[in-house]
């Protein structure tokens, strides 16, 4: 009788067959990494700065894409070419990353 059939479990030693790929997705570094991290940090003087200029960009892009219906262009739309599903966000990291947009400090 085995030990499986007698109420007890069997413990078998885990061995990753090497020649054997591993299952799961492959990394493809698209979005928030593309433009890479370090050269976004260029063009501000911190990354809380980035994250600052970069989200109001965002809210003027998304605010664009709003009016447009509406025929009020109060804001400029994207800078660079855009695709269908592309967040506001990457946008705007993409239009900073090129040097379109220049980020001027605020006294007070």
């Amino acid at each position: 009788m085995d030990a499986i059939a007698s109420g007890g479990s069997v413990t078998l030693p885990y061995r990753r067959d090497e020649s054997q790929p591993m299952s799961g997705t492959v990394a493809n570094p698209i979005g928030i990494t593309n433009p890479p991290i370090d050269d976004l940090l260029q063009a501000a003087d911190s990354k809380y700065a980035l994250v600052i200029y970069s989200a109001k960009r965002a809210r003027q892009i998304n605010a664009y894409y709003s009016q447009l219906g509406e025929g009020l262009l109060e804001y400029v739309g994207p800078l660079v070419e855009t695709h269908v599903h592309e967040k506001p966000l990457s946008i705007a990291l993409r239009e900073i990353d090129e040097g379109l947009l220049t980020s001027e400090p605020v006294e007070g």
